[in-house]
């Protein structure tokens, strides 16, 4: 996942009305995922969401779920070393963003740099073994 889920867990009990049951229900048949990670998923990001309004969630072909800057297809992690490297006004015309959402970018990864790290290097692994891939096939139709 895009996000610490493997920390300590706490115990708590909730109480859902019948219809976000239900809706629960619904989704948890259709999904890879128990009830318990499917809330877990959905609170996060619900409230990560509710902290940082302009960035939102996106599972990806490989299924893993990244925060990206809404209105956009722009992932956070593609965005916080532009802005590190040329700041923000540079990354925001680079882009074709606004300075605000470069900024909604870079305060989610104050507050969540492990996991954007954590998908920084699953991304780069992903493509160092997709090009190793890629080179063995071209190797055998050379």
């Amino acid at each position: 996942m895009g996000y610490s889920v493997f920390m300590e867990s706490v115990q708590r009990s909730f109480r859902l009305s019948a219809v976000t049951s239900s809706l629960l229900d619904s989704l948890a048949e259709t999904s890879n995922e128990s009830r318990n990670s499917l809330v877990e998923r959905l609170l996060a990001e619900a409230l990560r969401t509710e902290r940082h309004p302009l960035i939102g969630f996106h599972q990806g072909a490989a299924g893993r779920r990244e925060p990206l800057i809404i209105g956009t297809r722009l992932l956070v992690r593609q965005v916080v070393p532009l802005a590190r490297e040329d700041g923000i006004e540079p990354t925001a015309q680079e882009l074709g963003i606004t300075p605000r959402q470069v900024q909604a970018a870079v305060g989610y990864y104050a507050d969540f740099g492990e996991d954007i790290d954590a998908d920084a290097e699953w991304a780069t692994r992903v493509e160092d073994e997709e090009h190793a891939r890629w080179e063995r096939e071209r190797a055998l139709t050379a």
